[in-house]
């Protein structure tokens, strides 16, 4: 059995800290949303409960948050949902929909000539096969299943055309930088992790040619994504964060918009917690979706929920 409790939690022999109890039970509270599954991959991520061959441990976590329930440790903890337990792995791309390539003409023009642009949450499959299609293509990190909280977005013109995609996922675990500009310790980070939101993929179609779209993108994600994530996660995020890799892009379109740089990974995976991924620094970028953000996530509590500033588009350099 995963579990026992005899004045200790133990999960496959490890006797789980405050800390790490503390953490699955603030993801429990955060996110009444997620199924069990969904909720078993995004602790097996953050705590790295990892088989030997790297897949997380999702059906024994499945099982240990059941158990945890039983034993009332965690009440609230959303009654079972059956889904196919997945942990982030490769799409599935066979069969494609439609085939992701550029167009024989290019999108070319000034922004104003597709304003407004219009951010569709991605819910169909259709729009999700499509939706992998384009990333696994044309992004060049490809697409692999996110865990837990995520929301994907088409970005489309006026006359209908797809623009670009989104992915925003849950933040990541630990990241020095930020979390010095915060102030966090660790329980500051435990109660307010899930304010933070990763934007994990940004793909600006190839064959679009629109000076200033991707910063103008940006910060209409900023005005949209938090009621989106608050409509499906019941959080209101306070901060956007993304990694850049500074071999292959310079930010400009993140700088564009606003978003502040605070430091360089250690070149170790988003959720890789031990220095087992090997991997190159990134350049991290934050953006605060309120004009106290900051403030408000210094402080060890989930209490606030003001609303967001809008952001003021500038004009964006290339991706």
């Amino acid at each position: 059995m995963p579990v026992k409790i005899r004045g200790s939690v133990f999960f496959c022999g490890h006797e789980l800290s405050t800390a790490e109890l503390d953490l699955v039970r603030q993801i429990v509270l955060d996110f009444p949303a997620l199924t069990i599954t969904q909720l078993a991959e995004t602790v097996c991520e953050l705590l790295d409960w990892r088989r030997p061959s790297g897949a997380l441990k999702t059906r024994e976590c499945f099982a240990f948050l059941q158990q945890l329930r039983e034993r009332g440790w965690l009440a609230s903890l959303p009654d079972l949902q059956v889904t196919c337990p997945r942990g982030p792995r490769a799409a599935a791309l066979a069969d494609p929909l439609v085939a992701a390539t550029p167009v024989a003409s290019p999108v070319a023009g000034t922004l104003s000539d597709y304003l407004p642009l219009t951010l569709s949450l991605i819910e169909t499959r259709a729009e999700r096969k499509l939706f992998q299609q384009y990333l696994q293509q044309h992004h060049y990190l490809g697409y692999k299943v996110p865990v837990g909280a995520q929301l994907r977005y088409f970005v489309s013109s006026r006359q209908g055309e797809t623009l670009a995609c989104l992915l925003f996922t849950s933040a990541a675990w630990r990241l020095a930088p930020r979390d010095r500009w915060l102030g966090w310790d660790q329980p500051t980070r435990l109660a307010q992790l899930s304010r933070l939101v990763n934007n994990s993929r940004f793909l600006i179609l190839p064959w679009v040619r629109i000076p200033s779209l991707a910063s103008h993108v940006l910060a209409r994600a900023a005005r949209q994504l938090p009621h989106d994530w608050q409509t499906h996660y019941s959080v209101r995020p306070l901060l956007l964060e993304t990694l850049v890799d500074p071999a292959r892009f310079t930010g400009a379109c993140y700088r564009a918009a606003n978003w502040i740089e605070v430091g360089v990974t250690k070149g170790r995976g988003r959720m890789d917690r031990h220095t087992r991924i090997p991997g190159s620094p990134k350049l991290i970028f934050l953006y605060p979706l309120t004009r106290q953000a900051r403030r408000h996530l210094a402080t060890p509590t989930n209490s606030f929920n003001g609303e967001p500033h809008e952001p003021q588009p500038q004009s964006a350099a290339n991706l």
